[in-house]
Order: structure tokens, then sequence, then C-alpha cells
């Protein structure tokens, strides 16, 4: 199973969702070619009715512990409640161009 398959697994299997969206961004960061070290999470659930923004995310975190102390460099995460998400306009943020290491504009 890869990283990918694990984590939307792992957040349907805690969170149950009405909505889920991971996207390996690992493409747009100067890694290997297939790498799955970079992810934006995009989860909408009941779950999060009444928690701030650092309570989401660590539910994020707790349900995905082994990953992010393995694979997973980076995770963007967007988490809503359903009324959240149809205020938005149901649209994750986009995420900003990586600024590290080969990719790096020169000066």
């Amino acid at each position: 199973m890869s990283v990918q398959e694990r984590i939307e697994h792992k957040l349907r299997e805690t969170l149950r969702p009405s909505e889920l969206e991971v996207v390996n961004e690992s493409g747009m960061h100067n890694v290997p070619p297939g790498s799955e070290s970079h992810f934006k999470v995009t989860v909408v659930a009941d779950t999060f009715e009444g928690l701030n923004l650092v309570a989401r995310h660590r539910k994020v975190y707790t349900a995905l512990a082994e990953e992010l102390a393995g694979p997973i460099h980076a995770l963007a995460i967007h988490a809503y409640t359903p009324q959240e998400w149809e205020a938005v306009g149901r649209l994750a943020p986009a995420s900003p161009p990586c600024r590290g290491g080969d990719k790096q504009a020169a000066s």
C-alpha cells in the first residue's frame, strides 16, 4: 500500500469524513521522482465541530503518527466542518511553490 493510500485509509477510519482529498505534492519539491514525502490533506468531518484549528490538526497528526515519524516530511492540513466547507465554496487553498533545494530561484 502506498503512503498516500495509507493516509487515506487511516483518515477515513479515524475521522469518518464526508469529504477527503489527499494530494501527493512531492513533485513540487526537490525530491527524487516517485517520492511520497509531501502531502496536502483536505478533510471535512463532523468530528471537527467545536474544535479549534490546533485540536483539528492534532486529530490528523494522531491518526498519521506512524507516517509522520517516517516517510512524510511535510503535511499541509485543511480541516473543515461540513458547514465551513460549504462557506469556503468547497475549495481548499492552493499550496505555495517550493522555495528550497534546487528549485529555488537564483538571486
